[in-house]
């Protein structure tokens, strides 16, 4: 891990310390009488506002408004499902009285009046003690830390708190290699954000849930898990692992507040590896991060699933592979561990799928500090990922070869002459390859730019000719990017 040991050691004890807190917090509104919560996601470019609250009855309600409209809409229709949540619960506390008992029979309530119709409950929005006039616009009356009072439940409002839009854990996962869940936060960062990982006390021994997220109370009991000492965003299980399930924990945060806890439970149970990789050699002087004024570059075509799934793959190209070494998620796996054990400030990766850069490498190396641009051909495309801490991304500049050979006059010259040959200027122009390049900016001093080019150039044997117009093109288009941009100048 490339933080700071004493960093890494105040940042626990950050977390303890929040978490020791919300204990003590939840343990004292539980004896004072808890308020519920409504979370309200309110944002200024969107037509409407989202709120969200759990009645007394059990059920969760997610209501859409517009922001322009009057509160007392809002809670007349929050009154109207409050009043049917407390019939549905009834009718099915009578359904229940009804069944057949254990002896045949059947439970009946008895001879008695009918309980009265439930009323439509008092529903109020108070802020600082104070009513808030049901003429005032949704938008202006939903405020953090307002009260929403439904019949004698109170709820305390919470505007737009941290939270997950995305939360995946990868269906693979073996032993030895990291476990980097694909998150997604809004109003909030992950590197604000609590994570603590649990596993199974035996194989089998927790309730199956699913694989998908759910809420989770911080002090609620797990039976069947037993807690890790892992509180960060990735978790690297040991062979102990092996045959069980992984269970993460997470709240959002942004620095300053928490919102609701999610939990993830991984789909399939850790799997072996294949023990030591050939990759694990060359990590061993790859360590550490280099210092600022160094920089480490790697460059990897990942072979893009399309291609490593056909026959010609199999029996010519790689018949020396095992059926599952090729497949995907095997082959995520290894990757994701080779990338990040290189500790590199710059990756150019080639051949990658578009889920594979969204689902796998994104997850990954950003939990590494690094982020990255993506740019597709066809059935994949090219992946630069940069060091948040030492670039910044000024700009990107994608250039298809073809297009760029006859639309742009830097090509003129070029052009004229292959235009003598034409089946050869035919097949450059069928090619689909694409260069990418991105301008990044020091952190530490801004005048300080680089120009980063990546490509994937044509691969036949028998296309040598093709690879050395698409590299005329490629330098013309890199010197062109850096003169302007960087303001480099090319001799």
């Amino acid at each position: 891990m490339w933080r700071l040991p004493g960093a890494r050691a105040a940042l626990r004890g950050v977390r303890t310390a929040v978490e020791r807190h919300s204990r003590a917090e939840a343990a004292t509104e539980t004896a004072a009488g808890a308020m519920e919560r409504a979370v309200v996601r309110c944002v200024p470019s969107e037509p409407k506002l989202s709120l969200s609250f759990a009645l007394a009855d059990g059920s969760h309600k997610n209501m859409q408004r517009d922001q322009s409209e009057p509160l007392g809409r809002a809670l007349s229709r929050i009154a109207t499902n409050a009043l049917k949540g407390h019939a549905k619960a009834a009718a099915a506390k009578k359904s229940r009285k009804n069944r057949p008992n254990a002896s045949g029979g059947v439970s009946c309530a008895g001879p008695g009046p009918e309980p009265a119709a439930a009323c439509e409950p008092v529903v109020k929005l108070y802020y600082r003690e104070e009513a808030v006039a049901e003429d005032v616009l949704n938008v202006d009356a939903w405020q953090d830390g307002a009260v929403l009072q439904i019949g004698d439940v109170k709820y305390k409002v919470e505007r737009n708190p941290p939270a997950f839009t995305e939360l995946q854990l990868p269906r693979y996962i073996m032993a030895g290699f990291p476990v980097c869940p694909k998150l997604g936060v809004e109003f909030g960062d992950p590197a604000g954000s609590l994570f603590r990982w649990y596993k199974e006390t035996k194989p089998g021994a927790a309730e199956p849930e699913g694989g998908g997220p759910s809420s989770l109370s911080p002090s609620s009991p797990s039976p069947g898990w037993t807690e890790t000492d892992v509180d960060e965003r990735v978790y690297t299980p040991s062979n102990a692992d092996i045959g069980l399930r992984l269970k993460l924990h997470c709240t959002p945060g942004n620095g300053q507040r928490f919102g609701p806890s999610r939990e993830l439970v991984s789909v399939c149970p850790v799997e072996a590896g294949p023990g030591t990789c050939t990759f694990d050699h060359r990590h061993l002087y790859t360590k550490k991060v280099t210092d600022d004024a160094l920089i480490r570059t790697v460059s990897y075509n990942i072979l893009a699933d399309t291609y490593a799934q056909t026959e010609f793959s199999r029996t010519v190209l790689y018949p020396y592979c095992a059926p599952y070494a090729l497949e995907l998620d095997y082959r995520q796996n290894l990757i994701q561990k080779e990338l990040t054990g290189y500790n590199a400030d710059l990756i150019c990766l080639q051949e990658v799928d578009r889920n594979v850069f969204t689902d796998s490498l994104v997850p990954a190396l950003e939990a590494f500090g690094l982020e990255g641009v993506f740019r597709i051909k066809q059935h994949e495309g090219l992946a630069t990922f940069y060091r948040k801490s030492k670039f910044s991304l000024l700009s990107q500049h994608d250039i298809p070869f073809h297009e760029a050979l006859q639309s742009d006059p830097l090509h003129k010259e070029l052009l004229e002459k292959l235009a003598l040959y034409p089946s050869a200027q035919e097949r450059v122009l069928q090619r689909s390859s694409v260069l990418q390049v991105s301008v990044l900016q020091s952190t530490k001093d801004s005048s300080k730019k680089i120009c980063v080019a990546n490509t994937h150039l044509y691969w036949h044997p028998k296309g040598g000719y093709i690879r050395l117009i698409q590299m005329a093109i490629a330098l013309a288009h890199i010197r062109h990017v850096s003169s302007l941009v960087c303001d480099l100048k090319w001799k």
